[in-house]
């Protein structure tokens, strides 16, 4: 019943790909000749041509689409993904499309309709898909289009995936139960889902109406993947590994295929391509920005320093940055020339004595960390990203806390997703590590320009400062 439900699915999704081809193809011939966004200098031609096209069209789009494996199940796949493939396939398309309008000698079709008609089946089909897959995850969570998964392994991989795809209704993953190597457990309930059976009874198990099956095995017992492996081959369901090494998993894991070779990134930054390019303009023209428009305001804050207090009105201090290179942070100085000469390194605290007369304000308004915006435009900082910390501190913290490092994968910033939350100062170091560690995770363009909105708008106001 489910693989004929799937196939009704997958006929499904191909004929409305192939309407929605034929509709954006008619439409980019409307707007070209209707809607003239550029001048027509050789007069509007007949649709007729442009409608006999479509039988190539619909050709050439259905085997590029079918190539491009585009109707394979998606249900633990990404939005951006598949929009990624649907991408690719309609570019090919389109290049072949114009290969054989190229040989249509009686008749020169648009180069401004095809252009048309690639834009519109990117953004119509991408947006027709997503809507696609909602409609089926809700159906899914409504208890409908179901696939039965058993998980092979009981230990702390496998029952992290089972507890993963109960978090996930919208997946249609129901998952039957565990196999497991000791005997013992058969029977017993792991978060509310049974252990039902042992590996020697896989063949048995696996043969009754499962579709997916979860490969979990800790490194103990991977000795034995080679005999479940013969097992599964025997079967027809769909089979998952989860390498025992993802228990390691701390940072932004991912898998990619290299020769044929598997090869997993256990700790990797978001940075890299388009990302940073993308990260750095903000970086550059927001801090360019905040130094004019905070010139005045700075040059008054100086005046008041050396009006109230003797020594320089900046001071270096050093931090450490990106893969854990030091760099020294510029700020304008809220403390006296001899803060530290008696205590060394030492966290400041509320109303600290050692501030200077307009010191508290600076702080409390993060006045004083203006000039780390010239740090910004150096590409040692950015503006949002894990606050810097001194070396002092760090070594203390690395003995601590073992992932501390990880907030190194991604450059300091002035303000961050902790500090948004209240986390400044002289605050919990784990609850701070794991917004810092959410924060490089979860990591998007957006996410940063809602952290500055966020900043400006409180204004980090009446809270202690680094």
């Amino acid at each position: 019943m489910l693989k004929r439900h799937s196939e009704f699915l997958k006929n499904l999704l191909f004929i409305s790909d192939l309407v929605v081809i034929c509709v954006c193809w008619v439409g980019a011939y409307f707007i070209r000749f209707s809607v003239p966004l550029f001048p027509i200098t050789k007069g509007i031609p007949s649709i007729d041509p442009y409608l006999w096209l479509l039988f190539p069209i619909v050709a050439v789009w259905g085997i590029c689409f079918y190539s491009f494996n585009l109707y394979r199940p998606r249900r633990m796949g990404s939005h951006l993904a598949e929009f990624v493939d649907i991408a690719k396939a309609n570019t090919l398309s389109i290049l072949i499309l114009v290969a054989l309008t190229f040989f249509s000698k009686p008749f020169e079709f648009s180069r401004l309709v095809i252009m048309y008609f690639w834009l519109l089946n990117l953004v119509v089909l991408g947006f027709s898909r997503m809507v696609f897959r909602e409609i089926l995850r809700v159906f899914r969570r409504m208890g409908y289009n179901q696939r039965q998964v058993v998980i092979i392994g009981a230990g702390k991989l496998g029952q992290r995936v089972g507890d993963t795809l109960k978090m996930h209704p919208e997946l249609g993953l129901q998952v039957r139960g565990y196999l497991t190597r000791n005997a013992e457990k058969v029977g017993q309930m792991l978060e509310g889902t049974p252990v039902i059976g042992t590996f020697d009874q896989a063949s048995d198990i696996l043969t009754s109406n499962v579709d997916i099956v979860f490969l979990c095995l800790p490194p103990e017992v991977e000795c034995e993947a080679e005999g479940l492996m013969k097992i599964l081959s025997a079967t027809t369901a769909g089979v998952k590994i989860i390498p025992s090494i993802y228990e390691f998993v701390t940072l932004r894991a991912e898998a990619e295929m290299f020769e044929g070779l598997p090869i997993i990134t256990l700790q990797g930054s978001p940075l890299y391509g388009w990302n940073l390019f993308l990260k750095r303009m903000v970086d550059v023209c927001g801090a360019a920005l905040a130094l004019v428009v905070a010139s005045p305001i700075a040059l008054l804050i100086a005046v008041l320093i050396k009006l109230t207090s003797p020594g320089p009105v900046f001071y270096r201090q050093t931090r450490v940055g990106l893969d854990g290179k030091s760099f020294d942070i510029v700020k304008i100085r809220t403390m006296r020339m001899d803060a530290e000469e008696k205590t060394g390194p030492v966290w400041t605290k509320a109303h600290d004595p050692r501030r200077t007369l307009i010191g508290t304000f600076l702080r409390r308004t993060s006045l004083d960390e203006l000039p780390q915006f010239w740090n910004v435009l150096k590409g040692e900082m950015s503006i949002v990203g894990p606050r810097p910390e001194r070396p002092e501190f760090i070594e203390k913290f690395r003995a601590q806390i073992p992932q501390y490092n990880l907030r190194h994968k991604m450059k300091a910033g002035i303000t961050g997703w902790a500090q948004i939350n209240g986390l400044r100062g002289n605050t919990s170091w784990e609850k701070r590590l794991a917004y810092d560690m959410y924060y490089i995770e979860h990591w998007s363009l957006w996410l940063d320009v809602k952290i500055m909105i966020m900043t400006l708008w409180k204004g980090l106001i009446h809270r202690e400062a680094y």
